[in-house]
């Protein structure tokens, strides 16, 4: 599928951190939309969607100038307090087009000019680890955290096509382990998964972060219904996955090789 590509100034960039980010005082979308296309996501139904007449997931919007705009932004944000930031809340920083464009990496060189006091790189890209020296230069301070809904691509396939690769994410995490920048594997929201999954994430994090349809959607799981979601579930015959206890499931499988308080769940997950 071919990604209508537009470029877009943005007048700004950081928004306020509300509802599942309120323990942020910012989020940070490099790009608007997403080539990724997943099937369960929430801003499909929001209005930076709702009210474009393309299919989510066939267009993306390039924010130009967005270094100089989030230098400004950065440095009007610190002088009133502390700054965190979750990069991103709408979108994957690492859209196939930042291999050219290179949005992400001008903003994370940015806050190595202008550190956040945290920083959260949301993202299921493998092309994350292109920017490992960034990463490293911001120490303490920053936490890739990898979205990694299952371990079964034929899973990922039915539900995110366009999505990378599971084992690709997993190969991501390691390297970014390997080199020492601070990780967790983020299993939201959770698809039905086997029960070896804990055993692949052990070797290569130490915090994962743990959510599904009804406690991350925002609204209890009404958006993710009136997508039409559990119909892909029955006509794959996995209709007990779409409950709200179905959680427990994984929960309890991280249990056997995770401490208790190395796993999180939903918004305690994705805090600072």
């Amino acid at each position: 599928m071919s990604t209508e590509l537009l470029y877009k100034k943005p007048k700004s960039l950081l928004n306020k951190g509300t509802g599942l980010l309120s323990d942020y005082s910012h989020s940070l979308n490099p790009y608007v939309g997403c080539s990724f296309g997943c099937s369960y996501c929430y801003v499909r139904q929001m209005p930076v969607a709702a009210f474009r007449k393309e299919e989510w997931g066939t267009w993306v919007d390039i924010k130009v100038e967005a270094g100089e705009i989030l230098r400004k932004e950065i440095r009007k944000a610190k002088s009133k307090g502390k700054v965190t930031i979750f990069m991103s809340s709408s979108t994957d920083p690492y859209q196939p087009i930042e291999h050219k464009e290179k949005v992400t990496r001008s903003m994370l060189e940015v806050m190595l000019e202008e550190q956040p006091d945290f920083l959260v790189v949301q993202t299921r890209s493998p092309l994350v680890t292109r920017d490992i020296d960034l990463l490293l230069k911001l120490k303490d301070k920053v936490r890739v955290s990898m979205t990694v809904e299952t371990d079964l691509d034929e899973i990922r396939k039915h539900f995110s096509p366009s999505a990378p690769p599971i084992g690709g994410r997993l190969e991501a995490l390691r390297q970014l382990a390997d080199a020492g920048v601070a990780t967790q594997a983020t299993i939201a929201p959770l698809l039905p998964s086997s029960e070896a999954f804990p055993d692949k994430l052990r070797p290569l994090v130490n915090r994962v972060c743990l959510d599904d349809y009804f406690m991350g959607d925002g609204s209890g799981g009404r958006r993710t219904r009136t997508l039409g979601i559990l119909a892909l579930y029955e006509k794959l015959g996995l209709e007990q996955w779409y409950d709200s206890s179905a959680y427990r499931i994984v929960y309890d499988r991280l249990r056997r090789v995770f401490s208790e308080d190395e796993i999180r769940i939903s918004q305690a997950g994705f805090a600072p």
